[in-house]
C-alpha cells in the first residue's frame, strides 16, 4: 500500500504544530517531537527533512524500541569485522547512512543508558565510533527524535540523560492529540472513507449517516488518526450498501459474543463504584400532576444519559441528538447541567 505523507486538517492547534514544523525546518539544530501512538510523528521529521536544506540527502529513520538492547548501539553507530558473535564484516551505521541528511530517532525515550551516551557524544562533536573501532568518524547529520514519554520526567528519574535531553530539546513540537482537534475528525474520516470507497470500485462515496458521524466525532479516539483511519476503512469494507450512507461501524474490532473467557473478563471489568447511568424518571401517567415539570424532567435525563455517550462532547451530542449547538447548550443552561 502506498505510504500515507499527507497533512489533513483544519484545526487551529493542528496548523500551529504543522507551521512550527516548517518555521524549524530551516536550522540545523535537532528538533523533539512529542505526542501520542498515532499522531504523525513521523509526518511530522519528514516534513522536517524535506522543507530544509538537506532535502536531497537521505532520511534515515530508525525505531529505538524494534531492536533489543544489545543491537541498538552497532545499528545506529556500526561496527567492524569481529567485533562481537556474528560481526563477520564491517558495517557502517545509521548515523554514517544518514551523513548529510536526517536521522530519525523514534521512540527515544526507549534507548539505553549507554546508547544515550554514545548519542551524546555525536550531538556535542560530529562524531561517531564504530563498535570495535578505535578512531571515529565524522558525521553532518541533523537529529529528529520522537516519543511519547515526559522526557523531563524521566530524566528526573534518572533514566534519561539530563544534558542529552539539553541538547535535542533546542526546539520542541508538541503534536496535538485527535480528541483535541476541532473539526478535524470529520474532515480525515470522510478523507479515509472516499479513499478506501475508490479502492472498492464504489461508484461514489455515500458518506455516514449522521447518528454515524455522531458517533465518530463522540469517540475518544485513544490510537489518533491512526485508529480513526481503522475503524472508517472497516466500515467501508464492512458495508455492503456503496449506493446509502454507512450507518454500522465498530470501534473494537475485538468485540465478539464467542471471544476466550480470559478476554471477557479483561472487558468486562469495571470499578465496582462506578456511576450508574443516568435515566429518565419514572412514573405512570396518572401519577403526573405537573406537565411542565415530568417534560423537563425527561427532557433532562435524555441531554445527561446523551452527553454521556458521547463523552461530554457537547457538538457530537447535539448532533446526536439532532439539535444545534446553540440549543443544546440552551438545553444544558436551562436544566442546570454541567459541561463534564
Amino acid at each position: 500500500m502506498e505510504k500515507n505523507t499527507q497533512f489533513i486538517g483544519q484545526s487551529s492547534v493542528f496548523l500551529d504544530a504543522v507551521e512550527q514544523a516548517g518555521r524549524a525546518a530551516e536550522l540545523n539544530r535537532p528538533v523533539l517531537v512529542i505526542g501520542e501512538r498515532g499522531t504523525g510523528k513521523e509526518l511530522i521529521a519528514e516534513r522536517l527533512h524535506h522543507l530544509s536544506p538537506r532535502w536531497g540527502e537521505p532520511l534515515i529513520t530508525m525505531n529505538c524500541a524494534a531492536l533489543p538492547e544489545t543491537l541498538i548501539e552497532a545499528e545506529l553507530f556500526g561496527h567492524e569485522q569481529g567485533a562481537f558473535t556474528g560481526a563477520t564484516k564491517a558495517r557502517p551505521g545509521r548515523f554514517e547512512d544518514a551523513d548529510g541528511g536526517t536521522l530519525f530517532l523514534d521512540e527515544l525515550g526507549t534507548l539505553s543508558m549507554a546508547a544515550q551516551e554514545r548519542l551524546l557524544r555525536v550531538v556535542e562533536y560530529g562524531e561517531v565510533t564504530r563498535i570495535g573501532a578505535s578512531k571515529p568518524l565524522t558525521v553532518d547529520v541533523r537529529i529528529v527524535a520522537a516519543t511519547n514519554e515526559d522526557l523531563p520526567a524521566a530524566a528526573d528519574a534518572g533514566r534519561f540523560r539530563p544534558d542529552l535531553l539539553d541538547r535535542l530539546s533546542f526546539e520542541v513540537i508538541t503534536l496535538p492529540p485527535l480528541r483535541a482537534r476541532e473539526g478535524d475528525i470529520s474532515v480525515l474520516a470522510d478523507h479515509f472513507g472516499r479513499r478506501m470507497a475508490a479502492e472498492r470500485d464504489w461508484p461514489q462515496w455515500p458518506g455516514f449517516t449522521a447518528a454515524c458521524a455522531a458517533e465518530l466525532e463522540g469517540h475518544g479516539w485513544p490510537g489518533n488518526v491512526r485508529e480513526l483511519r481503522n475503524v472508517v476503512e472497516r466500515a467501508v469494507y464492512r458495508w455492503n450498501e456503496p449506493g446509502r450512507p454507512i450507518s454500522r461501524i465498530t470501534f473494537d474490532p475485538f468485540a465478539s459474543p464467542w471471544k476466550p473467557k480470559s478476554m471477557m473478563k479483561r472487558a468486562d471489568a469495571a470499578p465496582c463504584d462506578a456511576p450508574a447511568a443516568p435515566s429518565a424518571p419514572t412514573m405512570t401517567y396518572e401519577e403526573i400532576s405537573d406537565l411542565r415539570a415530568a417534560v423537563d424532567g425527561h427532557e433532562a435525563a435524555i441531554i445527561r444519559a446523551a452527553l454521556e455517550r458521547f463523552r461530554y462532547n457537547q457538538r457530537a451530542t447535539a448532533k446526536g441528538l439532532g439539535l444545534t449547538y446553540d440549543q443544546l447548550r440552551h438545553c444544558m443552561k436551562k436544566h442546570g447541567l454541567s459541561a463534564g
